[in-house]
């Protein structure tokens, strides 16, 4: 028997993947299955974007370049955050990476010591939690409520702060909820925060899916630069999950100790898929904003279908592309829910206390599927209550 680091025992996984490993085994068996569980935009990456990443191979862009990204990807990505965010971003204080998830990974890496405690939103995207506890550091749960439209107290906020207190990690847009922080409440955090000297980890994966009001940063606010690091990527706006394309955003000195991170683990991002990410900055928008005004049609009918099926409430989410009812109604817990729809209905959904223990009561659906499935879906859940 293989004897594993003890660390192991601490990691945690995304439900997501295990439980759309479960339905395509049921697809296999030859039952019809609607896909609501994963987190990935129905759409092609536009053409524009796909014609720059051939283009660049063929230029030979195929080579290993820097560890923090390429010169001219660092400054492309630094603009389009400074255009959005209303605040000085330099290219040295960009590191791109295979995905948004190593921001997250070396982020604690660099930051947290045995101990140091970290506030994170509960529920929340569970590699939160499981990067806490694989670092070593104590976790603080942030209570999201719905009676709040998930946003959180900031007087509870405070009441967890202590002297070791060294990192609060926000979502907003937010995975599961869809919930979106106001600018009061981020304003406010942001003045904890350089209160008590901590960092904040803002992962703004969904910024550019919202649907009412512009996006609030909290790098945006005085002090907070120093302070804070901005978690984007292109796999949610651009439809480019699979191209593996993220970046975070921090202090100059910090960039260079994540920098080394991504040395010692992946040593470098691809080199044409940053080209097809400055192509995807810089280039058109037209697709981004037909496929945010296509989900907005796909949540008001998710959510008007959802509080039509007995024993489910549904609150309309201002951002993502994700609804989390509730449904303690139907007498059900999360996880029954989840199997029972599956296994009855033929729709996958993920339980609410894959992403934390608040979530007990809840599941998560993804409306990040067309139109007519969502409909097969809603008959579905319906004839099943």
């Amino acid at each position: 028997m293989i004897r594993f680091a003890e660390r192991m025992n601490h990691l945690g996984t995304e439900t997501a993947f295990e439980v759309l490993a479960r339905a395509r085994a049921l697809e296999a068996q030859g039952r019809d299955m609607v896909h609501l569980e994963i987190g990935e935009p129905d759409f092609d990456t536009p053409k524009n974007i796909r014609d720059a990443a051939e283009r660049a191979m063929r230029d030979g862009f195929t080579h290993y370049g820097p560890s923090a990204g390429m010169p001219e990807a660092r400054a492309a990505f630094a603009e389009y955050v400074q255009k959005t965010r209303g605040t000085e971003v330099t290219p040295d204080q960009v590191v791109i990476t295979p995905g948004a998830k190593p921001i997250i990974f070396f982020t604690m890496l660099a930051l947290l010591d045995a101990d140091d405690e970290v506030i994170y939103p509960n529920p929340g995207f569970p590699i939160y939690e499981s990067m806490v506890d694989y670092v070593g550091a104590k976790r603080v749960p942030l209570m999201l409520n719905e009676s709040s439209g998930f946003q959180f107290d900031i007087d509870h906020l405070a009441s967890l702060i202590t002297k070791r207190t060294k990192l609060l990690i926000l979502n907003s847009p937010h995975n599961p909820t869809g919930g979106v922080l106001s600018h009061d409440t981020v304003q406010r955090l942001s003045e904890l925060a350089v209160k008590h000297d901590f960092y904040v980890l803002s992962d703004e994966i969904y910024a550019r899916i919202q649907y009412e009001g512009a996006p609030v940063s909290p790098y945006s606010f005085p002090g907070m630069r120093a302070r804070t690091v901005v978690l984007d990527g292109h796999s949610k706006t651009y439809a480019m999950t699979g191209w593996r394309l993220g970046f975070g955003v921090m202090p100059k000195e910090m960039a260079l100790k994540v920098s080394k991170l991504q040395t010692n683990s992946n040593s470098c991002t691809a080199s044409f898929t940053q080209i097809a990410g400055i192509e995807a900055l810089r280039g058109p928008q037209d697709s981004v904003e037909a496929m945010i005004k296509e989900f907005r049609t796909r949540r008001d009918m998710i959510v008007e279908g959802l509080n039509k099926v007995k024993g489910f409430r549904c609150h309309k989410p201002a951002g993502a592309f994700y609804v989390f009812p509730n449904i303690t109604g139907t007498g059900m817990t999360s996880k029954q829910m989840e199997n029972h729809l599956m296994e009855t209905a033929g729709v996958a959904v993920l339980a609410g206390t894959s992403f934390g223990s608040n979530g007990e009561g809840f599941i998560r659906l993804s409306y990040a599927n067309s139109q007519a499935n969502i409909r097969k879906a809603l008959e579905r859940i319906t004839a099943a209550f």
